[in-house]
């Protein structure tokens, strides 16, 4: 529980960092530049995510199960060769097909961002097996301590290359170029890290060795480890998509090509607030999943079934009043962060995808408990497709907010695909002690607040143009939105005493609903 705890909180570190500099980024680089930099970011979210979460979580797992030093040793052996292959392929294919990829997203300039970004495939055997195998040995420092030094790393090269942009006058796509080697550097120093804890703490080198079974240990591999890549990086995949997809579907829509990128970099600016609304949901997931798991081998299975209604319960509804609030204050969020109220509508119904996602994150972790991996890949498909058929179409239709709704509807679709296929589908546990009415008069509470607070602003201050005054507003905001919905739910007794007990200061909230 300890090293789960040192995890979670360097994933939280590095999230919170993989958002917030993304805004001095669009400050300094503008839209475009943001454009510019957000078309070829999913490449590197994808390594990422295989370096970070798929594989080192399906590698831990296969350590995990073995009963001797030297049979991890050999076990990660095994797996070297077979990793390895993949992050040269993955390697050569997106460095030698990059012309093409560049074209196909409408701009051959990003030509270079894709090169340099490819190389961080040739990084991810070693980064993934290292820390899968320092997981699977218990031993979560060496993977925390990597991961947080990578993204500050990687975060500084990306604000100096915006820097650079405003002192030298650097075009978007140098600027570009630069911030990308954030990614093969902060990459580099990763693995001096886990190379230093490897000697420190481990005897035993990784190296080549022939597999007994390579195709049974591939099909283990792509079924476990790529189920668990997919959903960490469910996301990023979608954002793939807009990245082939959204910025020529703008110049369909009308916009020449110039304003198309001016247009994807704004709607690009959902990312970070997606991000950051999900760093909360995302936190509950990696909290329940040993209990779950716990309960279902022990088979406990009404425990099972109750703390998997509690966790969906919880991720309903701190995910929907995140959501919500979020929307609400959008406007002056956007102009606090972005200096200006452009796409607020498309904004508005992207944050949406905060709630989607976390409960498609939630009911992937009960299905990963019980080891059902088919219906979860069938719902990541069927996302895929619906948000790939619609984004052009609806993107064509009505710009910009087309493409944040084909978000959404590619994302419901997973959704209600994962909800009918769970052993909770029948939705009860929504409905236990009156749970999802007294939810939407919560949020309608919390909504009716926020209207009235933006009316006397607008009465009293019209539109305020003060990025100091628009932070001033926000924070006010969540605080009246957030103390609304939270004495709405003690008042409406919308979670029960364990439920309470379960969230952060969820005992000095009960307090207050003991006074009652």
């Amino acid at each position: 529980m300890q090293g789960a705890f040192i995890l979670t909180l360097a994933s939280f570190v590095a999230k919170i960092l993989s958002a917030i500099y993304r805004v001095p980024y669009q400050n300094l680089a503008g839209d475009v530049g943001f454009y510019v930099y957000q078309q070829v970011y999913p490449i590197y979210g994808l390594a990422m995510t295989l370096a970070l979460s798929g594989l080192p979580q399906f590698i831990s797992k296969y350590v995990a199960e073995r009963n001797s030093i030297k049979d991890e040793a050999t076990a990660l052996k095994e797996l070297f060769p077979i990793i390895s292959s993949l992050g040269i392929f993955l390697w050569a294919m997106v460095f030698f097909t990059s012309p093409m990829l560049a074209s196909l997203m409408g701009d051959q300039q990003l030509t270079p961002l894709i090169q340099v970004v490819s190389f961080t495939f040739l990084l991810m055997p070693y980064l993934s097996i290292t820390r899968g195998g320092f997981q699977g040995r218990l031993q979560m420092v060496p993977t925390a301590i990597s991961q947080v030094v990578e993204q500050i790393v990687r975060v500084s090269i990306i604000l100096a290359a915006a820097w650079c942009f405003q002192k030298y006058a650097w075009d978007v796509y140098q600027t570009g170029v630069f911030a990308m080697s954030g990614a093969v550097f902060g990459g580099i120093c990763g693995c001096l890290i886990l190379a230093y804890y490897q000697r420190k703490l481990n005897s035993h080198a990784i190296g080549f060795k022939k597999a007994t079974a390579p195709w049974q240990l591939i099909k283990r591999m792509t079924i476990e480890g790529g189920l668990m890549t997919v959903y960490s990086g469910f996301l990023i995949l979608f954002q793939l998509i807009d990245s082939f997809t959204v910025k020529k579907a703008l110049v369909d829509h009308g916009l020449t090509d110039y304003a198309a990128q001016v247009a994807k970099g704004i709607y690009d600016r959902g990312q970070p607030l997606v991000q950051l609304g999900l760093v909360v949901a995302l936190a509950l997931s990696a909290s329940f999943l040993p209990l779950l798991t716990k309960y279902l081998s022990g088979e406990e299975k009404n425990k099972f079934k109750q703390t998997s209604g509690t966790f969906l319960r919880l991720t309903c509804g701190i995910a929907a009043a995140a959501s919500l609030g979020l929307a609400l204050l959008l406007p002056y969020v956007n102009y606090t962060l972005f200096k200006d109220y452009r796409g607020n509508l498309t904004l508005v119904i992207f944050v949406f995808a905060i709630f989607l996602m976390a409960m498609i994150q939630a009911y992937q972790s009960i299905a990963q408990a019980q080891n059902s991996y088919r219906s979860s890949f069938q719902a990541a498909g069927i996302g895929l497709v619906i948000k790939l058929l619609t984004t052009i179409w609806l993107t064509k239709l009505w710009g910009n907010a087309g493409a944040s709704l084909a978000t959404l509807l590619g994302l419901l679709a997973a959704l209600l695909f994962l909800q009918k296929k769970s052993a909770l589908g029948n939705l009860k546990y929504l409905n236990q002690q009156g749970f999802l009415r007294h939810l939407i008069y919560c949020l309608l509470l919390m909504a009716a607040s926020l209207f009235g607070y933006y009316g006397g602003l607008q009465i009293l201050f019209g539109q305020v143009e003060s990025r100091l005054a628009t932070l001033i507003i926000c924070l006010i905001g969540v605080m009246l939105g957030g103390g609304t919905f939270v004495f709405a739910a003690i008042r409406l007794h919308l979670l029960s005493i364990r439920e309470w007990l379960m969230l952060p200061f969820g005992k000095k909230i009960l307090r207050l609903r003991l006074r009652k």
